[in-house]
């Protein structure tokens, strides 16, 4: 029997959540079926600091080009990046076409810069059918709702991560609602939790909030900087650790120094192992502006780590359920934190527990296997 070839299409050039879920849902197929050839396409070189993971989970490189580009790509800032997508677009544009005719790819899942695969498959005729993986909550402005009612009807199937996106993208009614699924990230293996969180934490803090993310805007970390101010005049004893890099830290690191708490909070900077901190932590705190699904938070959900969010959407609000598996405060409102805050800290024991409960029970959604079984039922 002869297997089926899948590409994967997501160029990037800053180290985002999107990155790890092309590689697991890759591993994930060729680790729970032998009827599948999966590549992930290395448009500029950006795979290359992945290659172990990659390798161990028997996935194919396809090169765009020998050299490795990435460096060449202006990384920060909103015209910067938008000049990179414009250069990968250009770069990418007849390679990627080509692959097309030539390799015959029975499908290609398309996740970053989807805008140069969908033209292409509106100019063109392939016999490779292309499913559409919504990352993130997808921002329509003029342009992209212009491709989207050009290009959707070439497209074979669309999927996202949450039921929130579902709803918004059939609300948009751009294509048949039959083509839309969802279809969970491939974000957490059981496994690798249970090891990596056993780690030690050098020079740990007593006791401590976590958050983790890109240093950008969408994370909101200045928030949550402004909250911490508030609430550890209450809680001495508590310090915050936020890990990650990004185009705001200096704006972060400034307001930690004007606030005088650079013996209270600490940016740690992008770290290989997030479950050790999760592990100890005394909750995970999320501040994000929006998140769909949250990779992070889910993972700290399978580390049976307390969750306290932002309700924003679409992936806390919905994950977290009306505090069923968390604590949600309002977005963006300081007040609304530090209540949910004291909430969480003065709730009796076995209530906690059962959030816990229910947070790792969803987060089971998104373990890599049930990711593969949904994939798999769309590769028909």
């Amino acid at each position: 029997m002869r297997k089926k070839t899948i590409y994967y299409w997501s160029p990037f050039f800053t180290k985002i959540a999107t990155i790890h879920a092309v590689i697991n849902s890759a591993g994930s197929l060729m680790k729970y079926s032998n009827n599948y050839e999966c590549y992930i396409i290395n448009a500029i070189g950006e795979y290359y600091e992945y290659l172990d993971q990659i390798k161990i989970k028997q996935i194919k490189l396809y090169n765009f080009f020998k050299k490795n580009l990435k460096s060449i790509f202006p990384k920060y800032g909103f015209i910067r990046s938008r000049f990179s997508y414009l250069l990968i677009f250009i770069l990418c544009f007849f390679p990627l076409k080509k692959l097309l005719r030539v390799q015959k790819p029975d499908y290609i899942i398309i996740h970053l810069i989807t805008s140069l695969p969908l033209i292409l498959f509106t100019l063109n005729k392939f016999s490779t059918k292309c499913i559409l993986r919504i990352s993130g909550y997808p921002r329509l402005n003029f342009f992209r709702i212009f491709l989207w009612k050009l290009a959707l009807k070439n497209v074979y199937k669309i999927t996202c991560p949450t039921v929130g996106t579902y709803n918004y993208l059939v609300k948009l009614d751009l294509v048949n609602k039959e083509k839309i699924i969802i279809l969970r990230d491939p974000i957490l293996d059981i496994s690798e939790i249970i090891k990596k969180k056993k780690e030690k934490i050098e020079n740990s803090k007593s006791e401590f909030l976590f958050s983790a993310g890109r240093l950008t805007k969408q994370k909101n970390f200045i928030f949550l900087i402004n909250a911490f101010s508030v609430i550890e005049k209450r809680y001495n004893n508590l310090n915050l650790l936020i890990a990650g890099e990004g185009e705001e830290k200096e704006k972060l690191v400034r307001l930690i120094k004007n606030k005088k708490l650079e013996n209270k909070i600490f940016l740690i900077g992008h770290i290989k192992n997030v479950f050790k901190y999760m592990n100890k932590c005394k909750y995970y705190v999320s501040s994000s502006m929006w998140e769909d699904p949250g990779f992070v938070l889910i993972e700290a959900a399978g580390c049976r780590t307390l969750l306290i969010s932002s309700d924003c959407d679409n992936g806390p609000k919905e994950f977290i359920e009306e505090n069923k598996c968390g604590y949600l405060f309002k977005k963006n409102d300081i007040n609304s934190f530090v209540n949910k805050f004291q909430e969480c800290n003065e709730e009796p024991l076995n209530l906690k527990k059962i959030k816990l409960f229910n947070a790792l029970k969803k987060s089971r959604l998104f373990t890599k296997y049930y990711h593969f079984k949904k994939l798999n039922n769309i590769l028909i």
